[in-house]
């Protein structure tokens, strides 16, 4: 059985919609089940660990991460600052391949766009939101849900500087809470190692184990142009964990879906995940011949083939789930229990209702809707960074000049700050994979909506999508922060004159594109919110609050330890170590070590815990999570799960789920040995 293929075998012990088993959930912090960990592990979290751990979590775009100095040090991934290594980078200096080492604060270096996050508080908001959109369905539902919802971040940052809130619907819509955020946006790059080491087997060790990759990276929170004080810190403990020490990991899963009914899980399956996977295999095929041209554009599309390669993975493992007939048969089961349980309590049922049956009507919608909806709107300009500016330049003109209540919520005033931050960050634009992207992006177009002839006519007239990602990508300035910022600051008035190729495309195409997201929030969105609230509803009523949330990409705490598993009757050991790396070394890409590395061999301990494993329960997002302890010292930054976790968005099990950490030990020795990082080390010690 290959290695991907072990993702279809391990479902069948998911578990499913009942009460959460040892070791499973993503807990928010305000709800966190000490007792059933005491129970469990035999440790004690109060409340003063959790805030403790709370104050030094820090979200960045895409991962998480977390603050283990007074000076404001921040740890997290190397793969979750690769955006910043490519940005620095240029034609004499590629920090991605060669790392990016410093020696003083000064040579610290922005990260464009980088912004760091601190949650602060969580302020319960469901009475609020649920009595402002009693009775009301379709679009008067979907306006008051979310003028309730701009109220609400409104009321909680208002006065507060430097503040971000969020509102976030938890179990489906059957709670909802406010979340704010302290925001800081200058982030500075303080330590990467090679590629080669961070992501050490590449991709076919991805989702694997053993693994021997020091996948961790180091920025620091400035303000002001000074670093931040930060005395709520997570100590950084050097010393290697042990088999069976309970583990804690606090970050930002992106997203779940374990609480999705039958009919939803099928249009997965039988839809949305299948397109996806289309798409990205032809996607990565293009990327990886265009990289074959010369290291150049090997440097160029490095990132943009990870990132397609690690997407195809997840969602091919999440296929393999989906389409397994034990798991299908666990989830029907569990939501006929769900049900039955609903029917035979008259009053439950009176206030429930059917939302089953409606979320069945509302996959005809989707099927109906999906493609417009992906290629039009969700999808649009597949990542070209020229089309998502130009977009978001016209849309911010035309919903600045509403009144407040009557915009689409991203232009709320509250989100305005982050969204221009965003528009005019320095980013580098790299012509030739601009062009890729929004070939692709337009070829698609005309496959998948074919049908629709004027909306094909539209969006290329009577060019090919060849040429006509040529002649956007080459003519547009948008890739230049001071245009962007004259548009910004322009309004309206400026996007209309502009004679700027991608922002009269963006201004061409956007009545279509917002005709297919207001059908799909009609017709999918809203229903689905309003179904999904009353399924919540019969859960807390059946199971009370032994049922987590799904994640949401906000805070989460899971519990559980350090553990190996067993496989086919095979023991995996939790443990890598440093004469692990280099039994495995082949010298050949992906298995070549760096040359730093080659140089330090003798003077580095074999014996080093290298990465380890634990039974916590994580999913994308939590990449550059800190480990902890039960004292709450970092001991580790999670970077991966196995190949058994990928089926983790739709459950968990854990005789074989398994995070993948990079330890603090492995971390502390190669600061010291391979890459002299004295002052770095002595910071992370306090000293």
């Amino acid at each position: 059985m290959s290695r991907i293929l072990l993702a279809a075998a391990t479902v069948v012990g998911l578990a499913i919609a009942a009460p959460a088993a040892a070791d499973e959930g993503m807990w928010t912090f305000d709800a966190f089940p000490a007792a059933r960990v005491q129970s469990a592990h035999g440790v004690t979290i109060d409340r003063p660990w959790l805030d403790r751990v709370q104050a030094a979590a820090v979200r960045i775009p895409g991962c998480s991460a977390s603050v283990v100095s007074k000076d404001g040090l921040v740890l997290t991934n190397n793969h979750c600052v690769v955006d910043c290594l490519v940005a620095l980078s240029d034609g004499k200096a590629d920090y991605m391949k060669d790392g990016f080492l410093t020696a003083a604060r000064a040579e610290e270096r922005t990260c464009p766009g980088m912004f760091g996050e601190i949650l602060v508080s969580i302020t319960d908001v469901t009475a609020r939101i649920n009595a402002a959109t009693a009775g009301k369905t379709g679009e008067a539902y979907g306006a008051a849900r979310a003028a309730a919802t701009l109220a609400a971040e409104n009321e909680a940052c208002k006065g507060v500087a430097n503040s971000r809130c969020q509102t976030i619907s938890l179990y489906r819509g059957g709670r909802f809470a406010v979340y704010r955020y302290r925001r800081y946006t200058d982030l500075r790059l303080v330590f990467a190692p090679e590629f080669a080491t961070a992501f050490f087997g590449g991709d076919p060790d991805n989702f694997n184990f053993p693994r021997y990759d020091m996948d961790a990276a180091f920025l620091r929170l400035y303000e002001d142009g000074k670093p931040v004080g930060t005395p709520a810190h997570l100590t950084w403990n050097p010393a290697p964990p042990a088999a069976g020490e309970a583990t804690f990991v606090a970050g930002n899963p992106g997203s779940t879906e374990r609480l999705l009914t039958m009919s939803q899980l099928e249009t997965a399956r039988d839809l949305s995940v299948p397109l996806g996977q289309l798409q990205r295999s032809e996607l990565r095929g293009r990327l990886i011949e265009y990289g074959r041209r010369g290291p150049e554009a090997q440097r160029i599309v490095a990132d943009a083939i990870f990132g397609v390669e690690n997407g195809f993975k997840v969602a091919y493992g999440r296929q393999l789930a989906l389409t397994s007939p034990a798991f299908m048969t666990a989830k029907r089961e569990a939501e006929a229990e769900l049900r039955a349980r609903v029917v035979a309590d008259p009053a439950l049922a009176a206030e429930i209702g059917d939302p089953w049956a409606e979320l069945e009507t509302v996959q005809q919608a989707y099927a109906r809707d999906y493609q417009p909806y992906r290629q039009l709107e969700a999808e649009a300009g597949r990542g070209a960074h020229l089309f998502d500016w130009a977009r978001a330049l016209v849309r911010a003109a035309e919903e600045r000049a509403k009144a407040p209540g009557d915009r689409l919520p991203e232009f709320a005033e509250s989100r305005l700050p982050m969204l221009q931050r965003r528009l005019l960050s320095p980013t580098k634009v790299e012509p030739e994979l601009e062009q890729l992207y929004m070939e692709f992006w337009l070829l698609k177009v005309r496959e998948y909506l074919g049908a629709d002839p004027a909306t094909v006519d539209l969006m290329l007239g009577k060019e090919s999508p060849q040429g006509l990602a040529e002649r956007l990508v080459s003519g547009s300035r948008l890739g230049d922060p001071a245009v962007r910022k004259a548009l910004w600051d322009g309004g309206l008035d400026a996007i209309k004159a502009s004679d700027d190729p991608m922002i009269r495309y963006a201004l061409t195409i956007d009545a279509a594109a917002r005709g297919a997201r207001k059908t799909w929030e009609a017709e999918v969105t809203d229903p689905t919110n309003r179904a999904a609230e009353r399924v919540a509803r019969a859960r807390f009523a059946v199971y009370g609050d032994s049922v987590y949330p799904d994640a949401t990409f906000t805070l989460r705490l899971s519990y559980g330890k350090v553990a190996g598993w067993t496989w086919q009757g095979r023991e995996v050991a939790p443990f890598t170590t440093f004469g692990g790396l280099f039994d495995r070394a082949t010298g050949a890409d992906p298995y070549a070590v760096a040359p730093r590395w080659a140089a330090a061999r003798d003077r580095l301990d074999p014996d080093t815990v290298f990465d380890f494993v634990t039974t916590n329960d994580i999913i994308g997002g939590n990449s550059g999570s800190p480990v902890v302890n039960t004292r709450g010292e970092v001991i580790g930054a999670a970077f991966d799960g196995n190949i058994h976790s990928i089926a983790g968005a739709y459950g968990y099990d854990g005789s074989t789920n398994r995070t993948v950490v990079v330890s603090t030990a492995a971390i502390t020795e190669a600061l010291t040995k391979v890459y002299g990082r004295e002052a770095l080390v002595k910071e992370l010690l306090g000293k």
